[in-house]
């Protein structure tokens, strides 16, 4: 049976983790590994800065590409001893499709050129592994995931088509996994066009789900910082507890309100199949970490999760008529238009109030679209805590000595926007 493991950019951030990653790799010999990876380190926000400069027409573009490619070359010098070795042209070359976009000026839309740069970071972290795990005897084939996961033509958050992503993976990759492991991205995939398109920020769990479910894999298993699912994020809370086991619908509302541990379209097609996802710790792999899976135990242990930078917006008619369904339906379908999701949403008799994460180039846009049909007010700098399994007393305390903008609470979820006081 086919497994699917798949490291993040913080497990491959450095020569240490990539050699940690072999040893995870090679511990346990699989009859049949596919490995997605992600861009190393903060290479996406570093590509995305390098995005920036050049659609701003900044004077900094090559300054800030440069630095990408000398953080990954010294990366290679300390996996590699050969100066020869053909990872150094093959890296090259790579970032060679970034210096071409770079030559002209930027005509294309900023979702298209997102998707050809910041993906770059994906294609270069695969090939150092890919290269280095052949050097250390574990025999693998390098595989570009954008000829086999294929998305419409919506730059930034393609839409997979299932028909032909599950076609290509099940009738090409199947035989190459017959005799040796396979090593692709995360996060990027491709048009009919063989243009590059990217499944939404920290999309490569989505990419492991998606390569599992077409070749019914055995699992997936995601190796993380952390020792698990916490109930909470351990950089904000010290008294986090792990979830030994989780079902898939539990999983998939925490993911659904802002748990970052697992992208949230992860879930589903791994759900549709019956693989068990494990979450587990990179630098302990003995221990068990978590298990998501078909299962009717109950999570009862609050999960708290906090969203910053937060918009409170609020819409209402511009004649104070009450909103209706098809106001409703306009205000959602700018939303959509805007590739924006609300985070929290409440009706009123004339008006409707959500919280969104704040997007300096997607929010302008949207207020524009707004501003046709509704009045418009917003309040930035906000925070969103979302307690599911919410206890009164703890979500008390959270709130403690804070503006509450808006708060809603159902049978197991409660939600509060705040805002400091000043």
């Amino acid at each position: 049976m086919t497994e699917v493991y798949k490291f993040g950019g913080a497990s491959v951030k450095d020569a240490e983790g990539i050699r940690n990653l072999v040893n995870i790799v090679s511990s346990i010999p699989k009859d049949k590994l596919l490995i997605v990876v992600s861009a190393m380190g903060k290479t996406t926000n570093s590509l995305e800065a390098v995005l920036n400069a050049y659609y701003d027409k900044g004077t900094n573009t090559q300054e800030l590409l440069n630095a990408v490619k000398s953080y990954h070359n010294t990366l290679i010098k300390e996996l590699f001893d050969d100066e020869a070795h053909p990872v150094y042209d093959d890296i090259a070359n790579t970032f060679v499709e970034i210096d071409w976009i770079l030559e002209e000026e930027p005509y294309d839309s900023y979702e298209y050129l997102y998707d050809q740069i910041v993906s770059v970071g994906e294609l270069v972290s695969s090939k150092i592994i890919s290269h280095y795990l052949n050097q250390c005897g574990i025999t693998n084939q390098w595989v570009d995931a954008r000829s086999y996961i294929l998305t419409d033509n919506t730059y930034t958050r393609g839409k997979v088509d299932w028909d032909k992503t599950s076609k290509k993976i099940s009738e090409q990759l199947v035989q190459v996994l017959d005799s040796k492991y396979i090593v692709t991205q995360g996060f990027i995939a491709g048009t009919s066009e063989n243009f590059t398109t990217t499944l939404g920020r920290e999309g490569s769990d989505y990419s492991a789900a998606i390569f599992a479910s077409c070749l019914k894999a055995e699992s997936v298993t995601i190796w993380k910082d952390v020792p698990g699912v916490l109930n909470a994020d351990p950089k904000l809370f010290s008294n986090t507890k792990k979830y030994d086991v989780l079902s898939y619908r539990e999983a998939i509302e925490m993911t659904y309100y802002g748990a970052t541990v697992i992208h949230p379209k992860t879930i589903k097609p791994l759900q549709n199949n019956n693989i068990p996802l494990f979450v587990k710790p990179f630098h302990s792999p003995e221990e068990s970490g978590t298990c998501i899976m078909d299962t009717d135990i109950v999570a009862t242990e609050p999960a708290v999760i906090i969203k910053n930078r937060q918009i409170l917006i609020s819409m209402s008619t511009k004649d104070l008529s009450f909103i209706t369904e098809s106001h409703i339906s306009t205000i959602y379908k700018n939303l959509s238009d805007s590739a924006i999701k609300m985070n929290m949403v409440q009706v009123g008799a004339t008006s409707l109030s959500g919280c969104i994460d704040h997007d300096e180039r997607k929010f302008p846009a949207l207020i524009s679209l707004l501003e046709q049909n509704f009045m418009v007010k917003y309040n930035d700098g906000l925070l969103l805590i979302t307690m599911r399994h919410f206890q009164r007393d703890l979500l008390n305390e959270l709130t403690k000595g804070q503006i509450i903008m808006l708060e809603q609470n159902s049978r197991n979820t409660a939600q509060v926007v705040l805002k400091q006081k000043e």
